[in-house]
């Protein structure tokens, strides 16, 4: 073989590499930004790279592909869900109280799902895996139950908080809101 056709064929070898590469990481992108959704696009202003931000979405997967997340029976669903009742009916006459009851709650029924609930932000970032639609609610439900502690969150935030975790709570009971039609 010539040094020129050696030449051509690793050039070759290279460039086909290099292809296949880039479709490999177009289909890896594609694929976390269909299963993370908006949740994406937070990772990669959070990390400022998209490489560095898919990396750290794939840890997440991997993380808590090592949990024991499981369905909540058809007791603890009701008995979360008159919690829920309670917490939501409290909010006219104590609605910061009402905003800690719902953040509490909240994560007890992630733990009795099976997620760790150590803290906020692994929290997050562990529903994000199964639950990418609602975890930026559990990020603002949870910015306004801080600034809540703080004394700066007006009713009409706690308002909205309560809200915010509503639709989080409902996910993590799959319990589909009166309305709503999941099937589309």
């Amino acid at each position: 073989m010539s040094t020129t056709a050696l030449v051509i064929l690793i050039a070759v070898v290279v460039v086909a590499a290099v292809v296949l590469w880039a479709i490999v990481q177009e289909r890896r992108t594609k694929a976390l930004r269909s299963r993370f959704g908006t949740e994406y696009e937070q990772a990669v202003r959070e990390y400022g790279d998209r490489a560095r931000a898919e990396r750290a979405l794939e840890h997440r997967t991997n993380r808590t592909e090592n949990y024991n997340i499981r369905l909540l029976n058809t007791q603890e669903q009701q008995r979360f869900s008159e919690a829920w009742r309670h917490t939501q009916a409290g909010f006219v006459d104590h609605p910061r109280r009402a905003i800690r009851e719902a953040d509490h709650l909240v994560t007890e029924v992630m733990r009795a799902r099976g997620y760790p609930v150590a803290d906020f932000e692994q929290r997050a970032e562990d529903l994000s895996v199964d639950h990418p639609a609602v975890v930026k609610n559990y990020r603002m439900a949870h910015a306004i139950a801080v600034s809540d502690t703080e004394g700066r969150a007006t009713t009409e935030d706690l308002r909205r908080g309560l809200v915010y975790y509503r639709e989080l709570f409902d996910d993590l009971l799959q319990i589909q809101p009166a309305g709503l039609d999941r099937r589309t």
